[in-house]
C-alpha cells in the first residue's frame, strides 16, 4: 500500500497538494476496510467526502461521515474502526485511534504517525496526518439512498444517499452550523451549478431542521432558496475563503467563491 502512495505523491512538488492526497488515499483505504468488513449493510456515506469520492467534486476533504441507514440499527463502530487499524498496521502505518462513542454521533480521529516525515512532507517526525470519522445513529427520517461503484485509487461499492438527499444534508449545514465553514459554501455553489442535480430532499432536510430545533419556520419545496439566501448573507466571507482555499483541487476555483455567485445561483 505505501508502494502506491508512494507512485501517487512521485512529482508533486505542491507540499499542501501532497498531504491532501495522502490523506484522500487513506481515507479509500478506511472505505476499503469498511466494505470487508460489510460496514456498507447499515451505514450510509454522506458528506463532503462523498461528494469528493462518487461525483469528483473538485476540493479535498478531511473527514468520512455516515448515518446509520435507520435509527436502532447496530453500528458495530469501534469494532469496524478496530479492524481498520489491524489492516493499517499490517501495512506496516502506524495507526492511533481516538473514539468518542458515548454520543448520538460517535466519532473517531485515526492518525497516522510519522508518514508524512516518512514521505518527506513535514520536519517533524511526531507530525500526524489524521481523518476523522463519524456516524449518526439518530439520523433524520427519510433520506434516499443509492449504491455506486467507484475507482479511486481503490474500487469502491459504497451505498450512500441519493443526489437529492445530499444535497438536503448541504443545506441543513449552510442553515444551521454554529460557525462559518467555507467548505459548505463552495459544495453548495458546486451544487447548484449542476443543472441537472435533483431538487433537495425537503422531507429529509424538514426532519434533520426538526431534530435540531431549528428556530425559523417550515421549509418548503417553495421557499428553500429564500431560507438558504438569509443565512448566506450574513456570512464572513473572509472566513469562508480562509477555510475552503487548501481544499481546493484547483487554486484559481477561489475566484467562483463569491457571495454574488451563490445568491445568483440560489435565484434561479
Amino acid at each position: 500500500m505505501k508502494d502506491f502512495l508512494r507512485q501517487l505523491l512521485s512529482g508533486v512538488e505542491n507540499q499542501i497538494l501532497a498531504r491532501q492526497l495522502m490523506r484522500e488515499y487513506l481515507q479509500a483505504l478506511l472505505l476499503q476496510s469498511l466494505q470487508d468488513r460489510g460496514a456498507f449493510s447499515a451505514w450510509l456515506f454522506q458528506g463532503g467526502t462523498a461528494l469528493r469520492f462518487l461525483y469528483s467534486i473538485p476540493r479535498f476533504s478531511e473527514d468520512l461521515d455516515f448515518a446509520l441507514i435507520e435509527p436502532g440499527v447496530e453500528d458495530n463502530f469501534q469494532e469496524n474502526l478496530d479492524n481498520a487499524k489491524k489492516a493499517f498496521l499490517a501495512a506496516n502505518y502506524e495507526i492511533s485511534l481516538k473514539p468518542k462513542v458515548m454520543k448520538t454521533v460517535k466519532s473517531a480521529f485515526v492518525r497516522f504517525r510519522g508518514l508524512l516525515y516518512e514521505f518527506g512532507l513535514s520536519r517533524l517526525e511526531s507530525e500526524t496526518i489524521s481523518i476523522k470519522v463519524e456516524i449518526d445513529t439518530n439520523p433524520p427520517l427519510g433520506a434516499g439512498t443509492d449504491s455506486t461503484v467507484v475507482r479511486r485509487h481503490i474500487v469502491l461499492n459504497l451505498r450512500h444517499y441519493d443526489k437529492a438527499s445530499l444535497l438536503a444534508g448541504k443545506l441543513h449545514a449552510v442553515m444551521t452550523r454554529g460557525y462559518v465553514k467555507g467548505r459548505d459554501v463552495y459544495d453548495l455553489i458546486w451544487y447548484l451549478s449542476d443543472r441537472n442535480w435533483p431538487s433537495p430532499n425537503i422531507e429529509l432536510l424538514r426532519n434533520a431542521l426538526r431534530q435540531t430545533n431549528w428556530p425559523g419556520p417550515e421549509v418548503t419545496s417553495q421557499n428553500w432558496r429564500s431560507m438558504v439566501c438569509q443565512c448566506i448573507d450574513e456570512f464572513n466571507w473572509e472566513r469562508v475563503l480562509q477555510d475552503v482555499q487548501p481544499f481546493l483541487e484547483h487554486p484559481d476555483d477561489i475566484a467562483l467563491v463569491t457571495k454574488e455567485n451563490a445568491l445568483r445561483l440560489l435565484a434561479e
